[in-house]
Parts: C-alpha cells; sequence; structure tokens
C-alpha cells in the first residue's frame, strides 16, 4: 500500500468519524437553527410552514400568516385541531410595544344543568364526563378567535388568508409520517361515530404515509366562512347543522350556545425568572403552572446541578408536583370563581412552597396550598414588522369527541370532559363554563422587548415542557434548537382538576437521553422511573435578536414540523 493510499484512507476514516458528531453545539440536536430577517414561521407541518411565509411574503401579517397555517393544520393534523376546537394566542404588537391575550375557548351547553348531566351519567353507569360522544362538547372557539385576531391585527383579507388552506382541501396533500400514525391510531375507535369514514377513511382506510388526502366537505365550509365571516359559522347554517347533530346524538349544544358565543381579551401574567420575563395567560388555561414552577425552581442553583443530573430532575419533579396541586384545586373558569392567580404566583409563596420539598426524597403526595381565595398544535409567526404571536389550537384528546357535524369535514373537541362533577370545586361542571384547559401558548421578554415566542404540545406536559425549555435556555445556556432538541422529563399523576388526587408519588417518565445512572440515583431517592416512546410534546419556537435584527426559528424532530424564514 502506496504512502499516498495510507493518507487517503485516513483522511477518509477521519472524516466519517467527524460526522458521527456535531461540529458545534450540543450532540443531541437535530439541526442548526434557522436564521432571516424578513419573517419566520415554525409549525408541526411543513407544508403549513410554507403557506405562513408565502402569507408573509404577500404583505400578510403575522396573524394572518398564523391563522392560514392554522386554517391548514386543522386539513393536515386533524390528530391534534381543527375549527371544532379552541384556540389562544398570545402576541407581541410591535405598534404600541405591548403583549396582548386572547382566550378563544368555547363554554358548556346553557341548558345542561349539573344535576341534569349527572342524571345522563348515572343512566349510562357513569360518574365523570365521559372523552367521547356529545356530552363532553363544548362550543368551538377557534373560528371566533381567528376573526378577533384578524380584525385588529390582520393586513389581507380573510378571502386570501383562508384560500391555501381551501386549495389544499380540494387538491389533496400527502399526509406525513407521525400524523399518518396518530391518524391510524384514532381511526380505530372512532370509526364508529356517524361521518367518520366518509370524511376521514375515504378509501375504507385511514390515510397511510405519503397518500393523497382530500376533504371537499372542509373546503366548502371554509369557504363559506371566507365568505361570510364568523357568523357563517355561529349563526347560519353552519351553526344549525353543528347543533342538529349534536343533539341527533345525545347532546344539548344549542344553536342560541353557538350565536351567542363570543372570545375574550385578557392580560397576559408574568413571572420574573433570572432576569427574563416569561409570560402565560391565566385560568381557564395551565399556563400559571409553568410560572410557579419557575418561581419555586429559581430558588436552587440549576446550573451547577447540570442538565441531566439526578439533583436537577428531583426538584424539577417535585416541582411540578406542588404546582399541579393548586392546579388541580384552583384553575378554573375565572368568570365562575376568583381565581387568586396573584398569590399563587407570588414570590413569597413560592418560598413557602419550596420548603416542602425534601432534596433526598421524592414526595407521595403534596397538599395544595392554602391561599385566602380560592393533542393539540403549536405554531408561532413572526412579520418583518416585529409582530410575533405564539398560538395554539386543539380538539384535546387526538382528533376530538368523534361527533362530526353533517357533511362540514371536522370533528367537535371533547373539552367539556375535564370539568369535574364534585360539587363546590372551582372547576365543576356548571352551563355556560369555560372548563379547565390544558392548551398554552407561552412568550419571553427581556427588558421590555420581545425576546421569544415558544410553545410545548401535549396536555399535562405542556407547563412541565415550558419550563424545560426557559431552564434549557437560561441556566444550562443552550440555543434555541438545542433547547427543544434535549430529552425531556414528564411526571404523571398529580392531583387533576376532574377530582383524582394523587397519592403514591406519581410516575416519573425519562426520554432516552438520560443516563442509567441517573435513573438509578433517582429510584434511590423514590421516584417511580418509567418509559414510553412519546408524550414528550412537540416543540415550535421563534426568538428576536433586536441587536442584529434577525428573527432564529426552531422545530423539534418529535413532530413532523419545520421553520422556516426569508
Amino acid at each position: 500500500m502506496t504512502k499516498f493510499t495510507l493518507t487517503l484512507l485516513f483522511l477518509t476514516l477521519s472524516l466519517n468519524l467527524m460526522a458521527q458528531d456535531r461540529l458545534t453545539g450540543k450532540n443531541f440536536a437535530t439541526r442548526s437553527e434557522v436564521i432571516a430577517t424578513h419573517g419566520m414561521a415554525c409549525t408541526s407541518q411543513p407544508l403549513a410552514t410554507q403557506v405562513a411565509l408565502d402569507i408573509l411574503k404577500q404583505g400578510g401579517s403575522a396573524i394572518d400568516a398564523a391563522i392560514a397555517a392554522n386554517a391548514c393544520l386543522g386539513l393536515m393534523e386533524p390528530t391534534g385541531n381543527g375549527i371544532g376546537g379552541d384556540l389562544f394566542a398570545l402576541g407581541w404588537d410591535a405598534g404600541v410595544g405591548e403583549l396582548y391575550g386572547l382566550n378563544a375557548s368555547g363554554r358548556s351547553p346553557k341548558a345542561l344543568t349539573l344535576e341534569k348531566l349527572r342524571a345522563v351519567l348515572e343512566q349510562n353507569d357513569k360518574t365523570q364526563i365521559p372523552a367521547l360522544g356529545p356530552l363532553p362538547v363544548s362550543v368551538p372557539g377557534c373560528v371566533d378567535g381567528w376573526f378577533e385576531l384578524h380584525a385588529k391585527y390582520g393586513k389581507l383579507p380573510i378571502e386570501k388568508v383562508l384560500a391555501p388552506a381551501i386549495q389544499y382541501a380540494r387538491e389533496g396533500f400527502p399526509v406525513s409520517e407521525l400524523i399518518a400514525y396518530y391518524w391510524g391510531r384514532s381511526a380505530r375507535y372512532l370509526n364508529q361515530f356517524p361521518g367518520f369514514e366518509e370524511t376521514y377513511m375515504p378509501d375504507g382506510h385511514a390515510p397511510t404515509k405519503g397518500e393523497i388526502f382530500k376533504n371537499p366537505r372542509l373546503a366548502n365550509t371554509l369557504e363559506k366562512i371566507a365568505k361570510g365571516g364568523r357568523d357563517a359559522f355561529y349563526k347560519g347554517e353552519i351553526a344549525r347543522t353543528i347543533a342538529a347533530t349534536v343533539q341527533e346524538q345525545g347532546g344539548y349544544i344549542s344553536y342560541e350556545d353557538l350565536a351567542t358565543h363570543q372570545s375574550e381579551w385578557v392580560n397576559p401574567v408574568s413571572t420574573n425568572y433570572r432576569g427574563y420575563d416569561v409570560w402565560e395567560l391565566p385560568p381557564n388555561g395551565q399556563g400559571i403552572a409553568a410560572l410557579q414552577m419557575l418561581n419555586i425552581l429559581e430558588g436552587y442553583d440549576l446550573q451547577t446541578m447540570g442538565f441531566g443530573s439526578e439533583a436537577y430532575l428531583h426538584v424539577l419533579t417535585e416541582a411540578k408536583k406542588l404546582a399541579f396541586e393548586d392546579r388541580a384545586k384552583y384553575y378554573a373558569d375565572p368568570a365562575f370563581n376568583r381565581i387568586p392567580v396573584e398569590e399563587l404566583l407570588a414570590k413569597r409563596y413560592a418560598d413557602e412552597r419550596r420548603k416542602l420539598i425534601d432534596l433526598q426524597r421524592s414526595a407521595r403526595s403534596y397538599p395544595a396550598g392554602k391561599l385566602k381565595d380560592g393533542d393539540t398544535i403549536y405554531l408561532t409567526v413572526a412579520d418583518s414588522d416585529g409582530n410575533m404571536v405564539s398560538f395554539i389550537q386543539s380538539n384535546y384528546r387526538g382528533m376530538g369527541s368523534g361527533v362530526i357535524p353533517k357533511d362540514l369535514g371536522f370533528i367537535l373537541q371533547d373539552r367539556g370532559e375535564l370539568f369535574t362533577m364534585e360539587e363546590g370545586h372551582f372547576n365543576v361542571y356548571a352551563p355556560g363554563k369555560r372548563p379547565f384547559h390544558t392548551i398554552i401558548p407561552a412568550f419571553i421578554t427581556k427588558d421590555g422587548k420581545p425576546f421569544m415566542s415558544f410553545g410545548v404540545m401535549g396536555g399535562g406536559m405542556q407547563p412541565q415542557g415550558h419550563v424545560q425549555i426557559v431552564v434549557n435556555m437560561i441556566d444550562f445556556d443552550m440555543n434555541l434548537q438545542e433547547a427543544g432538541d434535549a430529552p425531556r422529563m414528564r411526571h404523571d399523576g398529580s392531583s387533576q382538576p376532574t377530582g383524582e388526587a394523587m397519592d403514591d408519588g406519581g410516575t416519573l417518565y425519562l426520554e432516552s437521553g438520560f443516563s442509567f445512572d441517573t435513573m438509578r440515583a433517582l429510584r434511590k431517592k423514590g421516584h417511580k422511573i418509567g418509559f414510553t416512546s412519546g408524550g414528550y410534546g412537540g416543540y415550535q419556537a421563534i426568538m428576536y435578536d433586536a441587536e442584529q435584527g434577525v428573527y432564529y426559528g426552531a422545530s423539534e424532530s418529535r413532530k413532523d414540523g419545520q421553520a422556516a424564514g426569508y
């Protein structure tokens, strides 16, 4: 073998070894951040991301692009969202330099009392509101949320904003991998409902990866909304069809419930975590659980503990347990109770709660604090004017209740399942009430300026995910992409807003990437360790660098998503 051949072989082997590791950043990061100046869109489906960018390039605002992407996701990712669900948004208004919040969640049927609901459940040998069927259906707030946001912050006509979704619904699109997987799982139990097979299994099966799917019924519905506005959905034939379908199947949503629905503009709430203001929406959502957890964690030197360490994961889990006990007791519709948000977010309250944590032992349960008063898609878009929106929308359990309004092409949500039947509880069922909500958008400002718009999908995982993203960036100095790709924990088993109490410490699930030594040390502290291949959320984020005037975008590999800018 010649000297030249040996040198070439050495160089080839060296390059192959180098290719196995990232040259920069953490080894668990799937890719570099996306960086652009004019606009950025990050969604859980690449085609929806491209639609958002197209809208921005046509002169649309961040809100225009977010609505366009959401309409596409309702078609392309029906496993997590659609116009039969609810919507929440946090946004930065660059014109006035302020953060705004919108709660576009719907309410329970006005004609269904607690007593009547209890009687209906007893007839069916149930004590809690079921996950499927007409009983958990609440008024869908998504479309009204679109029009509230568009009226204030939209620049393009709504017909133009909804046009891409309508076109894709008529012409079809190739279903992406993860969505196809969840679609197939949902079809196994939702095909019992009238209209499901006709709408979502057109060839007798759920679409597989790469298969073209069309939804002409949804295209027709979106066209009516584009032409007739929000009233076409809430006061026209669509509303009558929704009410008729629900009532035919034994539910109680009425035309009046839809016609009187209205979203609510709300003031976001925040806590300061090591110099960064982290913002969430107030209840009926669970966003303040993330803020409570951050307040507790601020009392520990997490940086010294280190990412993935037993010490960090222990205090993170215990902080989650503490916050979720308050979540179970206090988080509900503020129109029916005075929710003690200010007290829950007080630093002195976090100091008292932190004292309950034993650094050497996992707690089986914690009491809720004593105070004076008592699937999902996420996307984020930023435009050339500096406006940013953190936008989340969902049907709740996967594809929702299974109730499909006749020939409308979408499924109604099952959020009402999250009411409790326990009399006197903040979240007890009542007519015209918004249920406890899991979907939460997040935002971070620094020194009064926008810093980051982000979210993590996935039920009770969401506040836990928000906290881990914040800590990864602030305490562990990760970049925007690394913060989302880093392995996560998820704790299940805290007391729930529906009434179930935690008394066994729950289960701490650890994603692949944590060491065996760490797991063994956590077991010694009394944590029950579990393993699952999913359920750790789906993250999108945009960060703004004011000094350079650029946006950074990130979309993690747990979903089919894409971050893109121009």
